[in-house]
Parts: C-alpha cells; structure tokens; sequence
C-alpha cells in the first residue's frame, strides 16, 4: 500500500519547517507529500524548494490565492493532485513522532476513517522549539504539554480501542487522520461551502458515516505535537451547515473534490 501524506499549511514557515523535519525523521516514509497551501507568501515557496532537494520522497506543493479561509478547498485540491490509494492528512502546525506514518499504515482499512490524537505543547515551550528548530519528544512527566495522555505509544492498547466503531462528532481533528482515497471520494471530499474556521471536519465525517464509513480512533498511537497558537471561533453558519448534513443525512456535497479531479484528469 502506497500513501499520500497532505500537510495544510498557511504563511507559518517556521512551524512548517519543524514538520518536515519530523517527516524525514519517519521510520517509515509516505510514498508522496503534498504541501496544500491556502495562498502563503513566498516564504513558504523557498522552505519547500529547500526541502524538495533534501528528501527522497517528490514533494508536491498545492497553492492557491489568498481569498480567506478556504482550506477545505485546498485539502480537496491536494488530495486531487495525489497519486497513491491512502490518504494521511496533518496540519502543518503539527509536529510527529517517528512512528506516525507506520502506525497509520498499520491501521489502515477499508470502509474506515482513521482519527488520530494530539499533544498540545505550551505557548513559551513551543515559542522555544520553533526559535531553536529543535523538537525532542518530551515524557509523559513534562510540564510543557497539556493532554499527557496522548503522549503515551503503545500499539497494542490500540487494537482494544478499535473494536468499537466511534461516530461521537466532537473531537473531529482533521489534522490527523488517514483513509483510503476511494472512500473519501465517493463523498466528494470536503464541503468548501465552509469559508471560515470550524465545522468542516465534523460535516465531512458525518457523510462518510452516512455512507457506511466508519471512524476508528487511534488511540495510543500516530502521536503528533501541536505547535501553539491562537485559533477563531467557529461561526454559526458553520453549524447551520453541519446540522443540514445530520438533518438529511447526506452523504455528498455538491461543492467538493470532483471538479479539482476533473482538471487533473
């Protein structure tokens, strides 16, 4: 099985460096990477370049204008672009432990949506890792992390807390999950009526369970290192159109992935 790892990313080079320094890290690497960008400047252009002539694995960078928050879209156009039957999307916000593609991988199945959990490293400790371009995984005992528990990697723990299917909507992170490319598009990818923060995730897992997709946590496993910051408010038509998704329950969108996979027939 070949994968396609998507980083989302806007105008934040210095934490986007700090991933792709955890991806060569990867004990085992994806096939492809995909940088979606949702229309940072050049900055982020010259990291890229940088990093295209130190991995191995083709790097691929998605750009598209700066009108807003549109990163649906830029998901979808990515996702498009890929080449490989697995799909594992992160943030570029988002630093990952050495086993995170292998423990994607591992996982993988049909008919399942795989969602991952995240350590939330604190303002000054993260302010430190991305000055210094220094990240080591800190112990389950640090007092710069919040959520320890998802600090913790033991694989086996894992397959006990896949035997229950979890369709709970809360906790939707599409910063960390994987699928196969097939699944994700017989619901037509993500909603880009979505034009702001919030919501998105949750409306594009709701159809994948209407569709028979089911969500899979993997807990104690795929550990990734969330970089600080600020993040907006969800709006309120955000959720007025996650609750006609759940309302009629829908398993397309009609504004999603097929037009980008059309234009890169």
């Amino acid at each position: 099985m070949k994968t396609s790892l998507i980083i989302t990313t806007y105008n934040w080079p210095e934490a986007l460096d700090l991933v792709l320094i955890s991806v060569l890290r990867q004990s085992v690497l994806p096939d492809e990477i995909i940088i979606a960008d949702d229309g940072s400047d050049e900055k982020t252009t010259n990291l890229i370049t940088r990093y295209s002539n130190e991995f191995n694995t083709p790097i691929i960078h998605s750009w598209q204008k700066d009108k807003g928050f549109r990163v649906s879209r830029s998901r979808n156009k990515a996702i498009a672009q890929s080449s490989y039957e697995y799909i594992i999307c992160i943030d570029g916000d988002l630093i990952l432990h050495e086993d995170f593609i292998k423990d994607h991988k591992k996982n993988a199945r049909e008919n399942c949506y795989l969602q991952g959990s995240r350590v939330f490293l604190k303002k000054k400790y993260s302010e430190r890792v991305i000055q210094n371009k220094d990240f080591r995984k800190p112990s389950f005992f640090a007092i710069h992390i919040k959520n320890r528990l998802n600090s913790i990697r033991l694989p086996f723990l894992t397959k006990i807390f896949q035997f229950l299917p979890n369709q709970n909507i809360k906790r939707i992170r599409a910063c960390n999950f994987s699928m196969y490319k097939k699944d994700l598009i017989q619901v037509n990818g993500f909603n880009e009526d979505f034009a702001s923060y919030g919501q998105e995730d949750s409306e594009f897992v709701q159809r994948l369970y209407f569709s028979g997709v089911l969500r899979r946590d993997l807990k104690f496993s795929a550990l990734q290192f969330h970089i600080y910051h600020k993040q907006g408010p969800s709006t309120g038509n955000n959720f007025a159109l996650l609750n006609k998704t759940i309302e009629k329950h829908s398993t397309w969108c009609d504004n999603g992935i097929d037009k980008h996979l059309y234009n890169n027939a």
